[in-house]
């Protein structure tokens, strides 16, 4: 940058020896805009937060290199990897190079919108309103608590894996970067830490926003992704408790169909009463889709369903409406079909999973029965209700209903679950250090004080 700002003040001085009389050629750079200045008013911190989002809104976040390389990470046979991308292939041979760029890119995205978060954060006072600076600060502390959350579980061991109170997580930053400095070679925070903030920034999340927001968060996507937080640290009543608040305001609903939140066929997949909170894609985002470009058959189709996965369906089961199913062919999931479909990154029926599990280790009953929660979930897949239930019943449920989402990774670790090593057949215990995410090569290179995942 400061060849460019040189280069530019030089040509200036060329052009003011030619004369005066051409000022519209003296003009002030904008490819930057100084930090003094970029956050000067109500509307510039509003669409600094719109910026946060649209740091969701990439292929090395949410649209979706987290839940497509995170998925192929976990597998143990469900699928098979058949393209010649070789990032990928590293996550599904469990063979991940400290130099890959995808997990590298996921990374340097992550804490790029951390900083954009941090940027609005930093500016609170300069809203106009005191109920905009509520709503804002809810929506910034959201999107920071459910990107760290998502880092923590990459690129750290789980929380039930030893000692979270002494594990690295990764680095803690909570105040804006605008300068590089010997103060910006950051370590890395323990797994605890890194949880404990991702809890702080939902809970307040939670009570700050509005229960409407439009496409943006509301106080239930917080809550839902609490849940979401409280069942990966086993603690059952939190993430019931969570559950309940978001089904309670019967703020959301059940598609008739499992396939109406895909888009059904359609180039769209608009948002529909089931979503929680979605990222929003059309035609004029221009954003390259891992999720959609790898898994579906309309476009590279390397993600090819395999008969271990199809046969956890029951007969009559309505969810395999959203696999292309045909004899002497390859299965593909038709979930991202849709050129310009949003990404459902929390859903209702998640929710009632989550609910129903916690509710069944627990002993308890917040909100509803396991079973009913459970037979709710079935009866939208058409199938007969259960009569009795077991955790097995209820993972196998989730496993069905949320596949191929980017929920795998998180739920093997949780549940103590083996994957398997696919060149050799060999089992992968759910703590090894081959299911975890090295830190990048060029952030350790960078950063003296980084230390590396073991294994790398």
């Amino acid at each position: 940058m400061k060849k460019l700002i040189i280069g530019l003040a030089t040509a200036s001085l060329l052009v003011g020896g030619l004369g005066s009389c051409n000022k519209k050629l003296d003009v002030e750079p904008v490819d930057t805009v100084d930090a003094a200045n970029a956050l000067n008013t109500s509307s510039d911190v509003e669409a600094a937060l719109v910026g946060s989002y649209t740091g969701l809104q990439s292929d090395n976040a949410y649209v979706g290199y987290i839940q497509f390389l995170s998925d192929l990470l976990a597998d143990n046979g469900d699928v098979d990897f058949v393209g010649t991308y070789q990032q990928p292939q590293q996550l599904q041979r469990k063979t991940i190079l400290k130099d890959n760029s995808t997990v590298a890119n996921i990374w340097l995205r992550a804490y790029s919108t951390v900083n954009r978060v941090n940027n609005v954060l930093a500016n609170l006072g300069k809203l106009d309103t005191p109920a905009k600076r509520t709503r804002i600060e809810g929506e910034a502390r959201f999107i920071r608590g459910l990107v760290y959350f998502d880092l923590v579980r990459l690129y750290a061991r789980d929380w039930n894996d030893g000692t979270p109170q002494s594990n690295p997580g990764v680095p803690l930053v909570l105040t804006p970067t605008t300068t590089i400095s010997p103060a910006n070679s950051v370590s890395r925070n323990t797994v605890a830490e890194v949880y404990a903030q991702v809890i702080a920034d939902l809970t307040a999340a939670e009570n700050q926003l509005p229960a409407s927001n439009g496409i943006f968060a509301n106080k239930y996507a917080a809550a839902a992704v609490l849940s979401r937080v409280y069942l990966q640290q086993n603690n059952y009543a939190g993430a019931a408790n969570a559950a309940t608040r978001v089904i309670a305001s019967n703020s959301f609903s059940l598609n008739a169909n499992y396939a109406d939140n895909f888009g059904n066929g359609s180039n769209l997949s608009p948002n529909t009463p089931e979503d929680i909170f979605a990222i929003q894609v059309n035609a004029q985002t221009s954003i390259a889709d891992p999720v959609g470009q790898f898994y579906s058959e309309q476009q590279r189709a390397d993600v090819e369903i395999q008969s271990q996965f199809l046969s956890l369906f029951e007969p009559g089961d309505d969810r395999l409406s959203v696999y292309s199913i045909t004899a002497g062919a390859p299965t593909y999931t038709t979930k991202y079909d849709a050129l310009y479909g949003n990404i459902k990154l929390i859903r209702l029926d998640e929710m009632y999973l989550t609910r129903a599990e916690a509710n069944f280790r627990a002993g308890t009953t917040v909100g509803a029965t396991p079973l009913a929660d459970i037979n709710r979930i079935r009866a939208r897949a058409k199938l007969a209700p259960l009569v009795t239930l077991t955790i097995n019943s209820i993972l196998k449920e989730r496993r069905i209903e949320l596949a191929f989402e980017g929920f795998r990774l998180g739920d093997l670790k949780r549940n103590r679950e083996s994957t398997v090593d696919p060149a050799t057949g060999a089992a992968i215990p759910w703590n090894s250090s081959r299911l975890v995410f090295p830190i990048p090569l060029r952030e350790i290179n960078a950063n003296p004080n980084l230390t590396q995942n073991p294994g790398y």
